[in-house]
């Protein structure tokens, strides 16, 4: 899931308002394509559809059985001629989420954890008053977005705690700003989304591991399996390694598009909920190495992929991973994400087909989820039978 935000008609009229004074208006880039192999024609035409409703670039990582291939669309920097490569940096939002997921359930491996425990027995007070008891919400329930903790989307200078003078910001300020909306549900009623079921779950990580969550995450997953362009950045930290795709804010007004550099905001903002940044090489190999069963334990994986359905549609989630029904049969498993500047999806089957994409803009309002969906079924079902 992505990160997704609900905006006032006050608060969109300020911020676009902010965004246009400092916006040049051209039209949008001429589309182009990049691809190492065939030319892979039906996820082209599906990547320019996305493209032309995302951002001033688009491209997708994709392939299966030791074949992998890439294509892109538009710019991964507005306004020159730069297609967005396989091994550029991005910030990646809540596929982070399931990078914080796995290192729970390391943790359940180790005895440290139980998933069935409630949070309040690791972290006593944390998650109390308001409506919520912290004694009767269940580590797993935190992971599933099953707490019936309120939503709450971080976002720079309009919803944030209360930094710090460095500009940085606490988990637990975080937590608290995201405790501060009441319940929307007794726990393990529904489903309901909410980045503050991470942000917990980044304390809680701190407060078994006795390490902040950037580096337990460095430490446990992103170093153990090479991830060499993958990063957990530190609080402080705000700038993505070269190279980088820009990330812009935008808007579209008919054929008009208006693009800008996404404002700088530190990723301690989003921290175990959404702060990582990689590539789509990295994310598709993090992702193939965890359905694998090279990240944790098979007993793990299988609770990582118990899902609560999303409707009649086949999908569903599960302990910080998505599962998606493929209109050619079979399943994918992975996680969305979006953050200022970037929307992100990687899918990958036990089979070995993988599909990771990226756009440099993230809209708030007629987000394009739909047709990066079309993107990636289009991607994993190449040369897959039709389904009877």
């Amino acid at each position: 899931m992505a990160m997704k935000t609900k905006w006032s008609r006050t608060r969109i009229s300020v911020v676009i308002g902010a965004v246009c004074a400092t916006m040049l208006a051209l039209p949008s880039p001429a589309a182009h394509a990049q691809t190492t192999g065939d030319d892979h024609a039906d996820t082209l035409a599906a990547l320019k559809v996305f493209q032309a409703n995302a951002g001033p670039g688009a491209a997708i990582h994709a392939g299966g059985g030791g074949d992998a291939w890439t294509l892109s669309v538009g710019t991964g920097a507005w306004p020159a001629n730069r297609p967005i490569k396989a091994d550029e940096h991005f910030r990646i939002g809540s596929q982070t989420k399931t990078f914080t997921a796995a290192v729970l359930l390391q943790l359940v491996d180790e005895k440290e954890i139980s998933l069935e425990a409630p949070i309040g027995d690791y972290l006593p007070g944390v998650v109390t008053g308001n409506g919520y008891d912290g004694t009767r919400i269940t580590v797993r329930q935190l992971l599933q977005h099953t707490s019936g903790i309120a939503p709450y989307d971080p976002y720079p200078i309009t919803q944030t705690p209360k930094p710090n003078p460095d500009g940085t910001y606490d988990l637990s300020a975080s937590v608290r700003k995201g405790l501060s909306r009441g319940p929307v549900a007794e726990p393990g009623a529904s489903l309901t989304y909410s980045n503050t079921n991470y942000l917990i779950l980044g304390m809680l990580i701190e407060k078994v591991t006795g390490t902040q969550v950037h580096e337990s995450i460095t430490g446990r997953i992103i170093d153990p399996l090479g991830l060499t362009r993958t990063a957990f950045p530190s609080p402080g930290s705000r700038t993505l390694p070269s190279p980088a795709v820009n990330g812009y804010h935008g808007l579209r007004i008919g054929g008009v598009r208006l693009w800008r550099s996404v404002v700088t905001y530190d990723p301690s903002l989003y921290s175990s909920a959404g702060a990582m940044v990689s590539t789509l090489e990295d994310l598709t190999a993090f992702y193939q190495a965890l359905v694998a069963g090279e990240v944790i334990s098979p007993a793990g994986l299988d609770e990582m992929r118990k899902v609560r359905d999303l409707g009649d549609s086949g999908d569903g989630y599960g302990l910080g991973l998505s599962k998606h029904s493929l209109p050619c049969g079979g399943v994918a498993w992975g996680h969305n994400g979006g953050v200022p500047g970037y929307h992100t999806y990687t899918l990958v089957t036990e089979d070995g087909r993988h599909a990771s994409a990226v756009t440099n803009v993230y809209f708030l309002t007629n987000n394009p989820g739909v047709q990066l969906t079309n993107l990636m079924d289009t991607a994993l079902c190449e040369g897959q039978p039709e389904r009877t």
